[in-house]
Protein backbone atom coordinates (compact mmCIF):
# COMPACT_ATOMS: atom_id res chain seq x y z
CA UNK A 1 0.00 0.00 0.00
CA UNK A 2 1.30 3.53 -0.49
CA UNK A 3 2.42 4.89 2.60
CA UNK A 4 3.75 8.39 3.70
CA UNK A 5 4.69 8.67 7.44
CA UNK A 6 6.41 11.72 8.45
CA UNK A 7 8.65 12.05 11.79
CA UNK A 8 10.56 14.42 13.57
CA UNK A 9 7.68 17.09 14.74
CA UNK A 10 8.08 17.77 18.41
CA UNK A 11 8.53 20.88 20.87
CA UNK A 12 11.23 23.32 20.67
CA UNK A 13 11.99 26.74 21.75
CA UNK A 14 11.94 29.59 19.44
CA UNK A 15 14.67 30.58 17.16
CA UNK A 16 15.34 26.53 17.23
CA UNK A 17 15.55 24.09 14.53
CA UNK A 18 14.12 20.83 13.72
CA UNK A 19 13.97 18.34 10.65
CA UNK A 20 11.10 17.02 9.22
CA UNK A 21 11.30 13.77 7.39
CA UNK A 22 8.88 11.79 5.58
CA UNK A 23 9.27 7.67 4.30
CA UNK A 24 7.48 7.05 1.63
CA UNK A 25 6.86 3.47 0.38
CA UNK A 26 4.42 2.09 -2.46
CA UNK A 27 4.62 4.37 -5.38
CA UNK A 28 7.32 5.60 -7.90
CA UNK A 29 8.67 8.03 -5.59
CA UNK A 30 10.48 9.93 -8.70
CA UNK A 31 7.38 10.41 -10.50
CA UNK A 32 6.29 12.80 -7.80
CA UNK A 33 6.42 16.52 -6.57
CA UNK A 34 7.02 16.65 -3.13
CA UNK A 35 5.13 19.07 -0.72
CA UNK A 36 4.95 20.09 2.81
CA UNK A 37 1.95 21.51 4.01
CA UNK A 38 0.90 22.29 8.04
CA UNK A 39 -2.32 23.72 9.49
CA UNK A 40 -2.74 25.33 12.60
CA UNK A 41 -5.46 25.12 14.72
CA UNK A 42 -8.50 27.27 13.54
CA UNK A 43 -6.25 27.88 9.98
CA UNK A 44 -6.42 26.62 6.47
CA UNK A 45 -3.99 24.60 5.97
CA UNK A 46 -1.27 26.05 3.63
CA UNK A 47 1.41 24.96 1.43
CA UNK A 48 4.92 25.14 3.09
CA UNK A 49 7.32 24.00 0.30
CA UNK A 50 7.43 21.80 -2.69
CA UNK A 51 10.47 20.07 -4.60
CA UNK A 52 10.26 18.79 -8.03
CA UNK A 53 10.88 15.24 -9.40
CA UNK A 54 14.31 15.59 -9.52
CA UNK A 55 15.28 17.67 -6.21
CA UNK A 56 15.95 20.89 -7.88
CA UNK A 57 12.93 23.24 -8.65
CA UNK A 58 12.39 24.29 -5.03
CA UNK A 59 9.15 26.80 -4.14
CA UNK A 60 8.69 28.17 -0.42
CA UNK A 61 5.90 29.88 1.52
CA UNK A 62 7.18 33.41 1.77
CA UNK A 63 6.19 32.87 5.16
CA UNK A 64 9.30 30.85 5.65
CA UNK A 65 11.56 31.39 3.25
CA UNK A 66 14.95 31.43 4.06
CA UNK A 67 14.11 29.80 7.50
CA UNK A 68 13.29 26.41 5.91
CA UNK A 69 14.89 24.24 3.25
CA UNK A 70 12.80 21.40 1.32
CA UNK A 71 15.28 18.43 -0.09
CA UNK A 72 14.65 14.63 -1.02
CA UNK A 73 16.58 11.79 -1.51
CA UNK A 74 15.70 10.06 -4.50
CA UNK A 75 17.30 6.67 -3.04
CA UNK A 76 15.75 6.78 0.05
CA UNK A 77 12.48 7.76 -1.16
CA UNK A 78 12.64 10.18 1.59
CA UNK A 79 11.58 14.41 1.94
CA UNK A 80 12.71 16.54 4.33
CA UNK A 81 12.09 20.01 5.93
CA UNK A 82 14.74 21.61 7.84
CA UNK A 83 13.17 23.85 9.92
CA UNK A 84 15.70 26.73 11.40
CA UNK A 85 14.96 30.19 13.20
CA UNK A 86 11.74 28.66 14.14
CA UNK A 87 8.47 31.15 15.57
CA UNK A 88 5.70 30.44 17.54
CA UNK A 89 3.31 31.01 14.01
CA UNK A 90 5.05 27.75 13.01
CA UNK A 91 3.65 25.75 15.32
CA UNK A 92 1.17 23.51 13.20
CA UNK A 93 0.60 20.00 11.99
CA UNK A 94 3.02 19.30 8.94
CA UNK A 95 2.11 16.84 6.09
CA UNK A 96 3.95 15.45 4.08
CA UNK A 97 2.06 15.05 -0.02
CA UNK A 98 3.14 13.57 -3.05
CA UNK A 99 1.74 14.98 -6.45
CA UNK A 100 1.81 13.20 -9.32
CA UNK A 101 1.09 16.68 -11.13
CA UNK A 102 -2.29 14.80 -13.31
CA UNK A 103 -5.43 12.84 -13.02
CA UNK A 104 -5.75 14.49 -9.47
CA UNK A 105 -3.78 12.37 -7.85
CA UNK A 106 -2.34 13.22 -4.24
CA UNK A 107 -0.67 10.76 -1.34
CA UNK A 108 -0.93 12.31 2.07
CA UNK A 109 1.06 11.52 5.47
CA UNK A 110 -0.67 11.03 8.67
CA UNK A 111 0.92 14.28 9.89
CA UNK A 112 3.34 15.31 12.60
CA UNK A 113 3.53 17.86 15.16
CA UNK A 114 5.45 20.70 15.25
CA UNK A 115 4.91 23.87 18.62
CA UNK A 116 7.04 26.51 18.77
CA UNK A 117 6.97 27.12 22.77
CA UNK A 118 8.63 29.07 25.13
Amino acid sequence: QVQLVESGGGLVQPGGSLRLSCTTSGFVFTNYVMKWYRQAPGKERELVASVGRVGRDKRYNDAVKGRFTISRDNHEDRLFLQMNSLKPEDTAVYYCNADLGRDNIYYWGQGTQVTVSA
